[in-house]
């Protein structure tokens, strides 16, 4: 672990686009004949969860800047903030710095915060992320405890709630849009890391939900999303069945929580949606 990592610039960082880049992404997440508009050129839209996997590159260099553990590190929390609608084609240039990093103590790991803002080549500010890793091999260097944190879901019945399935290869295909790490395609690695197989990317079970969201809140409008975020609470296994739950709390905003349909367990945890 490196915290003098803290306030160094990483990037700028580029990314070429077309409109087979944002199909490939939402076929990743879920999207076929059933919400077209992500996959077919002639009536696109985008996915806004894309927002994050397109400048997965930053993510990963965050983590090599911070000298953690590659062995042990997972996504912790996922947060993007909208500026402008996404163009369906174009260059992105990513800068950004850590801004944090914190320790949880000996055998708990660590917690790196990093920050980006994303340009078009149309002059455009986009949007920004919070990525939010978790080093689990790297606590115990001497460094601030994370700051405490509180959420709360409604005491009722979720306003809707949506069942989907991610394919048993889902993370093959999901990978195609930059995050290649090999927890989530090769067996080995994933037994060393302490799971009986490959996992879903956290983002990509994100994805999922994105959609979701959008059907229940903003039908036909994604580009209506204005910040999204979400914490990754437990592994999940392709072709698991999730379960996501959404609660309208005030004009604009919501709360939702995906969870394994088979176990109840919670995989994406404190979700928060705010919208046009």
């Amino acid at each position: 672990m490196e915290p003098g990592a803290i306030g160094k610039p990483i990037g700028p960082l580029t990314k070429d686009y077309t409109w087979k880049d944002l199909a490939l992404y939402a076929l990743g997440v879920g999207a076929g004949f059933s919400d077209l508009e992500y996959c077919y050129e002639e009536r696109l839209k985008v996915v806004p969860s894309f927002a994050a996997a397109a400048v997965f590159e930053f993510f990963a260099s965050s983590a090599l800047l911070a000298e953690v553990n590659l062995a042990g590190i997972l996504h912790g929390e996922q947060e993007t903030i909208f500026h402008a609608p996404i163009p369906v084609e174009g260059r992105l240039t990513t800068r950004g710095r850590i801004c944090d990093i914190f320790d949880r103590g000996p055998g708990k790991g660590a917690i790196v915060v990093s920050r980006a803002e994303t340009t078009h080549s149309n002059g455009q500010v986009l949007f920004e992320n919070v990525f939010t890793l978790v080093a689990r091999l790297d606590g115990g260097f001497g460094g601030p405890p994370p700051p405490p944190a509180s959420f709360e879901f409604p005491e009722r019945a979720p306003d809707a709630v949506e069942e989907a399935c991610p394919g048993p290869d889902q993370p093959l295909l999901y990978r195609l849009s930059g995050d290649v790490f090999a927890l989530h395609a090769d067996p080995d690695f994933a037994r060393a890391c302490g799971f009986e197989r490959p996992i879903m990317h956290g983002l990509c079970t994100q994805g999922f939900a994105c959609r979701a969201l959008v059907r229940h809140l903003v039908p036909g409008q994604p580009e209506r999303v204005r910040r999204l975020k979400v914490r990754f609470t437990k592994a999940l296994y392709p072709g698991e069945p999730i379960r996501t739950l959404i609660w309208k709390v005030a004009p604009g905003r919501a709360v939702f929580r995906t969870e394994n349909a088979r176990t109840r367990d919670a995989v994406l945890d404190r979700g928060v949606i705010e919208f046009a």
